[in-house]
């Protein structure tokens, strides 16, 4: 139920996310979720693609610092209220998450959000025991 996720650490300058992008593309490597935080001197590209191992390798041999992270996938009724109630059953075991971001699935009712928590399996835990739908990674990276 767990996925792999790549950071990049990127600095802060005009076309290096471009570079990442372009250097995937060459690749044929597909981005299926992307995170973009910055700083003053530098930005985390966090993202899921199709070819984890693959997009690690190519872009380590571009020489950018890459990192491969667990997070999880969660899926959300895409309506008022699907978000806290997920956020409330985290609250409710004292999970920390540590950051989120969320993407629309094309022909569903759904949003699917990718969560980094301090506890992952306690996590993946609660939210199954709550019914909600973890899903694996095979189906994110081909979503």
């Amino acid at each position: 139920m767990k996925v792999e996720q790549i950071s990049v650490f990127l600095e802060n300058k005009s076309g290096r996310l471009a570079e990442v992008a372009n250097i995937l593309r060459d690749g044929n490597i597909n981005i299926r979720a992307l995170y973009l935080a910055d700083a003053s001197d530098f930005g985390i590209l966090r993202f899921i693609v199709n070819d984890t191992k693959k997009a690690k390798e190519i872009l380590k041999e571009n020489n950018f610092t890459v990192v491969r992270t667990e997070v999880i996938a969660v899926e959300v009724p895409d309506t008022p209220g699907g978000l806290a109630g997920i956020l409330d059953i985290l609250k409710n075991e004292n999970i920390n998450v540590e950051y989120m971001y969320a993407f629309v699935e094309r022909s569903s009712e759904n949003a699917v959000i990718i969560f980094r928590f301090d506890e992952i399996d306690k996590a993946i835990s609660a939210l199954t025991k709550n019914k909600i739908t973890v899903l694996p990674g095979e189906k994110v990276y081909s979503l």
